[in-house]
């Protein structure tokens, strides 16, 4: 079969054997012939950082972008906005409504204060007409005995009896005149709540269009640096479309597998070094922070001791934060490299691992 190839045909076949051979030889140089290390485990992994998905809350026109992949942003930085015209318009409106409700509130609370003055003044009419009752009684008292005797008048007599008579319409009008002013009162004060409510109402419709505008302000939730631009200026997003992705360079750790049998010596907080391929001069300090409780890549169903070495558990390393933000320009995501667990803390490290990053 071979006579029948052309030299071209030769040629490429030769190509493409020379490069599985020499992918073959890598994987063995990096991976295969790594030293087993006494009394640590090893895992080759991968190093991945937290991923936060930069997101629109309510759908819209992206107004403007204001980074780019791989810029370094902090804290509650502006990264992007959302046009918000409409809604612009909505809180223009709803301020003016609250100018109005207040206005109506502080209406309503000036007429109860003229309702209770109108009844201060009715609560000293009152008085002013049981004073006059008084005397009028006292008046008609002295002028009947008198008639009985012909000092005065039987007319005069009578007379005073109408003045008593009208003293008592004049109370009872007071009275009812107060309570008039206590049902005035009692009705501003019920003005006042449905005012003070409409206050209420229309603030709560201005603060929840303030809160949909800063919404349409993204912000960095933390430091960190730009992975992707998912969106573009100009692009129409729905209600949770990503328009970024940030990678938090302070929560970095390297994810790998142990087999059953070695996932169950470890323990959170084993202290583990990182050997990445593109920085193998150096070791990184990390700590297990993470151990599956279910195994990957094999059958739920586990009959055999065979089966069982087949287990796989998914583990990360975290490294130290304050490492992170030492080296936080260097750091990044995706590198393969190793990572080396050491079971017993008083069993020292192997000298052939390189030294630690400082």
């Amino acid at each position: 079969m071979l006579n029948t190839l052309t030299g071209k045909q030769r040629l490429q076949a030769a190509v493409i054997a020379v490069v599985v051979l020499a992918g073959a030889g890598l994987f063995y140089q990096n991976y295969l012939q790594r030293p087993a290390l006494d009394g640590l485990l090893q895992s080759n992994g991968r190093i991945e950082a937290t991923e936060i998905a930069i997101a629109a809350k309510t759908a819209g026109r992206i107004k403007n972008i204001l980074v780019n992949e791989g810029d370094f942003v902090s804290a509650g930085q502006l990264l992007a906005e959302i046009e918000s015209d409409a809604l612009t318009a909505q809180l223009t409106q709803a301020q003016a409504q609250l100018r109005q409700a207040q206005s109506a509130a502080v209406t309503a609370q000036s007429q109860l204060q003229q309702r209770i003055s109108e009844k201060a003044a009715q609560s000293a009419l009152l008085v002013q007409r049981q004073a006059e009752l008084a005397a009028a009684k006292n008046r008609a008292k002295r002028t009947g005995t008198l008639a009985k005797t012909g000092s005065v008048s039987k007319q005069l007599a009578d007379d005073n009896d109408t003045l008593v008579a009208s003293a008592n319409a004049a109370v009872s009008a007071a009275r009812a005149q107060i309570n008039a002013a206590d049902a005035a009162i009692a009705s501003g004060e019920a003005q006042i709540l449905a005012a003070q409510s409409a206050v209420d109402a229309v603030a709560a419709t201005v603060a929840r269009v303030q809160v949909e505008l800063a919404d349409n302000q993204l912000t960095a939730p933390r430091a960190g640096r730009i992975q992707y631009r998912i969106a573009q200026s100009g692009e129409i997003v729905a209600a949770g479309g990503k328009v970024l992705s940030l990678i938090d360079l302070t929560d970095v750790y390297m994810t790998f597998f142990l087999p059953s049998g070695q996932a169950g010596q470890v323990a959170l907080g084993t202290e583990v070094r990182l050997v990445l391929d593109a920085l193998p001069q150096y070791a990184i300090p990390a700590q297990l922070s993470y151990v599956a409780d279910v195994a990957q890549f094999t059958p739920k169903t586990v009959e055999t001791a065979s089966e069982r070495e087949k287990l796989m558990f998914r583990v990360k390393a975290r490294i130290d934060s304050a490492l992170l933000e030492k080296h936080i320009t260097k750091v990044k995501t995706g590198l393969p490299g190793m990572a080396y667990l050491r079971l017993d803390p008083t069993t020292p490290w192997p000298a052939s691992l390189p030294p630690l990053v400082q």
